[in-house]
């Protein structure tokens, strides 16, 4: 094996393509602690979940309070006050919430879960129960959306129904539960 020592790789003025390795090159090994440097990068990327139960009206959007974050790489999901991911980097995004809806003394009859774009809908799912015996459901939605990486911001909405007058609950507790998160797509 032939070893190539120095410290710039560079191509051939007018090219702006480099190979490395041909057509036999499956695996190329940096040494341990190696960085790579200006790699496109799927941030920022947040994941937040409701630390404890919302209690919420029977069949009345409601927006998710998920104000715990497991992480948010530059800062931009409020978790205290708004609840919104206001992303610095324009770009696609992919965007994901669980919702988590129970009640104790009913049925439920659906649980939707809803991703708003500066105030707007821009997805949904819906589980409709009918007269079965469901007491708690876990939906989920997810959508890719572009964003403009100054103003442009996500919300997480959620609506569930017991058929009646009665508080319900999205379940909170865990980042399995009800949570919503969204990162950058690599393009």
């Amino acid at each position: 094996m032939s070893k190539l020592e120095t410290n710039t790789i560079d191509n051939i003025s007018g090219s702006s393509t480099l190979t490395i390795g041909d057509s036999n090159t499956s695996t190329i090994t940096l040494k341990s602690g190696a960085t790579l440097t200006n790699f496109p990068t799927n941030t920022p990327a947040f994941h937040a979940y409701l630390s404890s139960n919302q209690s919420v009206a029977n069949n009345v959007l409601t927006k998710v309070a998920a104000n715990t974050e497991i992480y948010d790489t530059d800062n931009c999901y409020d978790n205290s006050t708004n609840y919104r991911f206001t992303p610095t980097v324009a770009g696609k995004y992919y965007v994901y919430a669980s919702l988590c809806g129970s009640t104790s003394d009913y049925k439920l009859y659906f649980s939707i879960p809803k991703i708003y774009k500066n105030g707007s809908e821009i997805a949904n799912i819906s589980n409709t129960f009918g007269d079965g015996a469901v007491y708690a459901v876990d939906s989920f939605v997810a959508v890719v959306a572009d964003m403009n990486g100054s103003s442009d911001y996500l919300e997480f909405f959620g609506i569930i129904d017991i058929h009646q007058n009665l508080n319900e609950s999205f379940l909170g507790g865990s980042m399995s539960k009800t949570a919503f998160g969204a990162y950058k797509i690599i393009e």
